[in-house]
């Protein structure tokens, strides 16, 4: 009896459960039925900014707005033709990534990190073949960004944590200079990968290239093999999940009923994140991995191609890459890589 009781949610994860669901729900349905440009980032960045932001405050709002902004400026900057210089295009975007994947490790710039990397790897990407492009993109990443903050608003105006005053963002678990030298790691993966993409100009690999960008980070501090491995597992669940939902899915192909259907497993992903916290970056990661599939592929073609596997298999190289690079940079004795 003890054994079952274990992982009921308490009032306040219950609170925190119903606002995942809610939140991540009404980003699906916006997203589903007016399908703006990248409509499907949407529903991550909410599903991203409930689990890391568990309450709010205005300093969120400012950190996710000036994100916005700087996604917009980029967007404009590279309509001014520099899509045709690759050699200066690939050093900005090395220096912008370097700068991101620093500010990722702050807890108070997390979320500013994660949209900046995503912009500087999308717009480019997609602007070297069209600059106008550039600002399409950055119009519907923008907007996925405002109904992500204005759903997390909202729930937590009707789902609020415990009265608590916000006491200020937590300072870095690490120092300056061990932040540097995880940026610096995490460049070594993946910008190889991304000057290859970017010149061979692969666009269906997109997806590839992006995922291991933003998942390099991850794999600089030690275990990295160990953490590499998770991250296969995790979207690895993640690509099952989607398999299971494309099956159900094309059963009801319906807007209402994919939004409930996506709602019923976030209920289900909020109850092990809330109540396993040991788990819940398994769980989180693959629910990210869950939406990203099926967001993109419905609300792109509306209906499973081949084009859904080969983003299966994506995943499964990206997680295989990971494996490969963290046991390689282990291995190496190399004196710039030792902190």
């Amino acid at each position: 009896m003890s054994d079952n009781s274990v992982n009921v949610p308490d009032a306040h994860a219950q609170t925190r459960i119903l606002r995942f669901t809610l939140g991540v729900t009404i980003a699906v349905l916006l997203a589903a039925w007016i399908n703006w440009p990248l409509a499907f980032v949407g529903p991550v960045f909410t599903a991203k900014f409930l689990i890391d932001k568990p309450s709010l405050h205005k300093e969120t709002v400012y950190e996710l707005l000036l994100a916005l902004v700087v996604t917009m400026l980029l967007g404009l900057l590279l309509t001014g033709g520099i899509t045709q210089y690759p050699i200066p295009l690939l050093c900005l975007v090395g220096l912008a990534m370097l700068w991101g994947y620093y500010l990722f490790s702050d807890p108070k710039w997390n979320l500013f990190a994660t949209i900046l990397l995503i912009a500087v790897l999308m717009l480019p990407f997609m602007g070297i073949s069209n600059p106008g492009m550039s600002v399409y993109l950055a119009l519907g990443l923008a907007v996925s960004g405002v109904v992500a903050v204005t759903i997390f608003s909202i729930v937590h105006i009707y789902l609020p944590e415990p009265d608590a005053e916000f006491s200020g963002f937590a300072e870095p678990m690490i120092s300056k200079q061990e932040r540097w030298y995880a940026a610096f790691r995490a460049m070594l993966i993946s910008f190889p990968v991304v000057c290859f993409f970017f010149v061979f100009q692969i666009s269906e690999a997109l997806l590839t290239m992006m995922f291991i960008a933003l998942l390099s980070l991850m794999i600089t501090a030690e275990k990295s093999v160990k953490l590499s491995a998770f991250l296969l597992f995790s979207n690895g669940l993640g690509g099952l999940l989607a398999i299971a939902s494309f099956s159900i899915l094309s059963i009801v192909p319906n807007i209402f009923f994919y939004s409930l259907f996506i709602g019923l497993m976030a209920i289900w992903i909020g109850k092990k994140i809330y109540t396993i916290p040991a788990k819940a970056p398994i769980y989180a990661t693959a629910f990210s991995t869950l939406l990203v599939l099926v967001g993109s592929t419905l609300l792109s073609s509306g209906e499973i191609d081949s084009s859904t596997f080969i983003r299966l298999f994506q995943l499964f190289l990206i997680g295989v890459y990971m494996i490969l690079a963290s046991l390689f940079l282990e291995t190496r004795t190399w004196a710039f890589l030792k902190n």
